[in-house]
């Protein structure tokens, strides 16, 4: 079996494909390797790849591509390439998230029209969810984002179901909620944090630290994820989350347990687009696609705190 993975060189689209190439699928992966962040740590996450025989990668924009080329040969695509980020989709760069999130999704379905796929899986978020009226969330609740990236993703879905109803693109889309692992985004709080304590840094928490979140240990999501690939229904949404719940103040002084010292925090306003809360129901990804997440939040943070320890020397 031949996979794509776009967003190949990412967080979790580089954890996919090591794990894929494991599993005996070959893997052409695709990235255009962003500024949005370092791209030389994006090459460092396909260290464990790059020799593999069973590995292509192919560097540009899906937006500039063949994406009827990207998919010759594919039997499932696993669509991961996007412009992340919240507090940066507000302004001037929205053209980007539209570009990256909406417009890519779309010419990679129209070229899956007739591509014959096993499964189109697409990278969603729980953002689409917003300011959620309940937790757990489940997959039927009302959508209301509260951020630009969040109306791109959930454009993103819209997209696929329209083509798997339209079309019949055995389409899936898997709503991550805040992934954490190592190789964890730079931007992203954890690894923030994580850098700060290694190196006595301040750190800086939006609000006032009290904001909630369901955090997945990124070898879940990927278990969920191949398993989307495998036997996930068509034009169906799942929940994809850890169910560590806890407040950025709670992750801070489990960090501060690990590190074995206080960490010094600076206080910033509220980001606006932020949500307060997310928690999510995993019942139709349990029942559908097997999944049952295996890491706690604890012994994730500790093994993205020794990658990050090893990296930093």
């Amino acid at each position: 079996m031949r996979a794509l993975v776009t967003g190949a060189a990412g967080f979790i689209g580089s954890h996919l494909s090591e794990a894929l190439l494991a599993g005996g699928t070959e893997v052409r992966g695709v990235d255009r390797l962003a500024d949005y962040y370092d791209p030389g740590l994006k090459r460092l996450n396909l260290a464990a790849v790059q020799d593999s025989s069973g590995f292509e990668l192919i560097e540009g924009s899906i937006n500039e591509l063949s994406p009827a080329a990207l998919l010759d040969g594919v039997d499932v695509v696993f669509h991961l390439a996007g412009q992340p980020g919240v507090r940066a989709s507000w302004g001037s760069e929205f053209q980007v998230y539209l570009d990256d999130n909406v417009t890519s999704t779309q010419r990679l379905l129209e070229a899956a029209r007739d591509a014959g796929l096993q499964r189109f899986v697409l990278a969603s978020s729980s953002s689409i969810y917003g300011d959620a009226e309940r937790f757990p969330t489940e997959e039927g609740d009302k959508p209301a984002p509260v951020s630009p990236y969040g109306v791109t993703k959930l454009a993103a879905e819209h997209l696929c179901r329209l083509y798997f109803s339209g079309f019949g693109v055995p389409t899936v889309a898997l709503r991550y909620f805040t992934i954490f692992g190592p190789r964890q985004r730079p931007d992203m709080a954890f690894t923030r944090f994580i850098r700060a304590g290694l190196t006595g840094s301040r750190i800086e928490v939006f609000g006032d630290g009290e904001q909630e979140r369901d955090f997945t240990f990124v070898a879940d999501a990927v278990a969920a994820t191949i398993a989307a690939g495998a036997q996930g229904r068509p034009g169906a949404s799942y929940n994809i989350a850890g169910g560590n719940h806890a407040t950025v103040n709670e992750v801070i002084a489990i960090l501060e347990g690990l590190l074995d010292k206080p960490l010094d925090v600076q206080r910033m306003p509220a980001v606006v687009g932020d949500a307060r809360k997310t928690g999510a129901a995993i019942s139709l990804a349990a029942s559908d696609l097997g999944y049952s997440p295996q890491t706690d939040l604890a012994d994730g943070l500790r093994a993205q705190l020794e990658v990050e320890r090893a990296r930093s020397g």
